[in-house]
């Protein structure tokens, strides 16, 4: 993921908290906001110090950072995604954060559903 594509500003994050849509399950919250004319999908990633120490809060951003690299051509460009993650995901693997993301996607329709297989 290119530094390019991270949302680091307060008032980026504020942004979208304040206009954009939000959507959640019991481990991630996902705020997205439609962004005109904007070449490449960003992400800003927030984990909480309640949710562990920093170790577990920098895997957490590393497995996410990776389900979006990983989808990224399903994803919309135009959109700024703000991804909170609540306390359970400290106790996931890779593959349970990596389907409790795409149900989220999902759920606010940003995952288009099509095959992998044409890749």
């Amino acid at each position: 993921m290119r530094k390019e594509q991270r949302i680091k500003k307060n008032e980026e994050f504020s942004s979208v908290f304040k206009k954009g849509q939000s959507v959640a399950n019991r481990q991630f919250v996902l705020y997205s906001l439609k962004k005109e004319g904007q070449a490449n999908f960003r992400i800003g990633l927030s984990v909480s110090k309640k949710v562990g120490n920093a170790v577990v809060r920098n895997r957490i951003k590393r497995y996410v950072r990776t389900v979006f690299q990983t989808y990224q051509e399903e994803l919309p460009p135009n959109y700024d995604f703000v991804i909170i993650a609540r306390h359970p995901v400290a106790e996931m693997d890779f593959h349970q954060v990596e389907s409790s993301l795409k149900h989220v996607l999902k759920k606010a329709r940003h995952i288009k559903k099509k095959d992998h297989t044409s890749h």
